[in-house]
């Protein structure tokens, strides 16, 4: 992607995108601790801004990254950058990390964070997966309570996007993750639904999964409609007997997964309640 004229906000000034530098010293850079968010905006609003802040806050508390901005710079930093680039429709990412550390072997938290904000331009999925639905490889990697950075949104992202490239290099648009115990848990970008006649269920959150934002919105809707929606543990005949399969996360929104590898689910067409929330989802961006 061209970024020429492109801004950032980093630590309260816009500056340009190939202009933007952070300390060698970052511990983000020198050892991947940070957390961040994946925002939508719409029609120049940004979507579930508090949630996201929310789910930030919380991760930020359990594992202790100091000094995370409060609501107020969050939002200003987001909008300001949003603005900056003349969009209206955009994919935006905020990223904090403890900052700069006083040596390379440094075991203490910094101090005074770094925060980066950025606002592109939506780089849309296929069309056709969302017509024809997603295929999806079931990742030979796994998901733990015992990892302390599982059920959070943080920068050591490495082993996602490995499974990831995994899934891409066997034709399939993500890859599904489970625990060593093999139940289900969420794919490497996104949460997964799961439907069998009218009940939707979805991985429960001490799986453990990412407590993403489209999940709870789905999960809400549902029951504002009267659907039968739940919390479940899931395994892979869950998976492959499922009349429906359906992906959710801020960028692609809500996604019909149609296949597991080279396994058709129902009848590999989208279905009716995988419609019925991608409807939920836009219905809800109308409102916002």
């Amino acid at each position: 992607m061209n970024q020429a004229g492109a801004k950032v906000w980093l630590n309260g000034e816009l500056v340009d995108w190939d202009a933007a530098r952070i300390s060698a010293m970052d511990a983000g850079f020198l050892h991947g601790v940070g957390l961040f968010e994946t925002l939508r905006a719409y029609n120049g609003r940004i979507f579930r801004l508090e949630a996201h802040y929310e789910r930030l806050r919380r991760s930020a508390t359990a594992l202790r990254l100091p000094l995370l901005p409060d609501a107020e710079r969050f939002r200003r930093a987001l909008e300001e950058v949003l603005a900056a680039n003349g969009l209206s429709d955009a994919r935006l990412r905020l990223t904090v990390t403890p900052g700069r550390t006083q040596r390379p072997d440094d075991s203490g938290m910094p101090v005074t964070p770094t925060i980066l904000a950025t606002a592109t331009a939506v780089s849309p999925y296929p069309r056709e997966f969302y017509e024809k639905g997603m295929t999806v490889l079931v990742s030979a990697y796994r998901q733990s309570t015992g990892d302390p950075l599982a059920g959070h949104k943080t920068t050591s992202y490495w082993p996602r996007l490995t499974a990831l490239r995994e899934a891409h290099e066997a034709g399939c648009g993500e890859a599904l993750w489970f625990t060593p115990e093999n139940l289900l848990a969420e794919a490497c970008m996104s949460n997964v639904f799961v439907v069998r006649g009218d009940v939707i269920q979805t991985p429960p959150l001490d799986t453990p999964v990412l407590p993403g934002i489209v999940r709870n919105l789905i999960l809400e809707m549902a029951a504002r409609d009267g659907r039968t929606a739940r919390e479940a543990p899931l395994t892979i005949h869950d998976l492959l007997d499922a009349d429906e399969v359906f992906l959710t996360n801020s960028v692609m929104e809500v996604m019909p997964v149609c296949r597991v590898e080279r396994r058709a689910i129902g009848t590999e067409k989208p279905g009716p309640v995988t419609a019925w929330a991608a409807d939920q989802y836009r219905a809800a961006v109308a409102r916002a």
